[in-house]
């Protein structure tokens, strides 16, 4: 299959699915975005694929995943399958010639994931990444960078929390079989900006699983990880209020950034420092972290450049997940 940058110095995306994620966020993220372009879109069922091209005005729909992986014209593949479809059908892209972009998290499990790491070594012209935007939001950016050069002093203890409340029984995201659950679908985040602004990976992590009746996942998480530096806590949840923040706190001084991993697209943003009782607001203009992201990814493909988040980090961030549900099983600390 071709990999062959189009002429215009854009990315060509097929979107594998019609999955909400990609119509309302990704897919317009692609298409205002000046390094890339949605060529065609997928579903099992053709007249699904064709009202969701139509709704967003991309040219090709195709009737099975099958047909947008040979279509020779793209460059590219989003992945926002169920979690328990991400390996499998990232490497069925890579396979077709096609980059990838896999939603996260990356697979059900660290061995799951790995098998995705060891067929992009087969590619190495291919680019493959977890699709984590957060991290590509400038208000992200100016706290990382803030931390690191030690506005706040050395870095001893973080807390996220990220909720929202699902209760319908047929949403994937209450089906264990397809990889449900709070920890893998918003905790995971969590886990991965503690990992983030440590610097480091965790040495050894406890969690805690609220039983909720008659859902099958997990729908209440509280876990602890530990670094050399300090700790990270962290609370995740798909069946409280919807909340979400992060505070980070150092020798002289805290951070905290509200609302953020899905902060509106189109507002500013903000990053409290807090010193000595005093709070500084940093205002960070608007943007869309999803363009960000995709930005990224091209710009690291067009420039033949590595992708700005290797699969690496993605293994990682679900050995941490998978530490967690085993802590929360077994009662007990485990070490990483």
């Amino acid at each position: 299959m071709s990999t062959s940058i189009s002429s215009s110095a854009k990315i060509r995306w097929g979107i594998l699915s019609t999955a909400k994620i990609g119509r309302t966020k990704v897919i317009p993220a692609l298409q205002s975005s000046a390094h890339n372009e949605v060529l065609a879109i997928c579903s099992r069922d053709s007249q699904s694929a064709r009202n969701a091209a139509d709704e967003l005005g991309i040219a090709r729909a195709y009737g099975s995943y099958e047909e947008l992986l040979a279509d020779p014209d793209i460059d590219a593949i989003y992945n926002p399958l169920p979690n328990h479809l991400h390996v499998d059908w990232s490497i069925k892209a890579l396979q077709a010639g096609k980059h990838i972009l896999c939603e996260k998290p990356l697979g059900l499990n660290a061995d799951d994931a790995q098998r995705l790491l060891d067929a992009a070594k087969a590619h190495p012209h291919l680019h493959a990444m977890e699709a984590f935007m957060y991290r590509f939001h400038p208000r992200w950016q100016a706290a990382k960078a803030l931390i690191d050069s030690g506005r706040i002093g050395k870095l001893l203890t973080l807390h996220s929390h990220f909720s929202y409340n699902n209760r319908e029984p047929q949403n994937i995201r209450n089906n264990a079989d397809m990889g449900g659950g709070a920890l893998m679908d918003i905790g995971c985040y969590c886990i991965s900006l503690s990992r983030w602004l440590f610097n480091a990976e965790p040495t050894q992590v406890i969690g805690q699983i609220t039983p909720y009746e008659d859902y099958e996942v997990d729908c209440l998480v509280s876990g602890i990880l530990e670094f050399d530096q300090g700790s990270a806590t962290f609370t995740a949840s798909t069946k409280i209020e919807a909340h979400q923040y992060m505070e980070a706190y150092g020798e002289k001084g805290s951070i905290l950034l509200p609302i953020p991993f899905n902060p509106i697209s189109d507002s500013a943003t903000e990053i409290h420092i807090k010193h000595d009782g005093e709070t500084e607001i940093i205002a960070i203009e608007s943007s869309d972290h999803y363009r960000e992201m995709v930005d990224a990814f091209a710009r690291s493909i067009l420039n033949k450049q590595p992708t700005p988040t290797p699969l690496t980090d993605a293994i990682n961030n679900m050995r941490v997940i998978d530490s967690v549900f085993a802590s929360a099983a077994e009662g007990r600390w485990v070490e990483l």
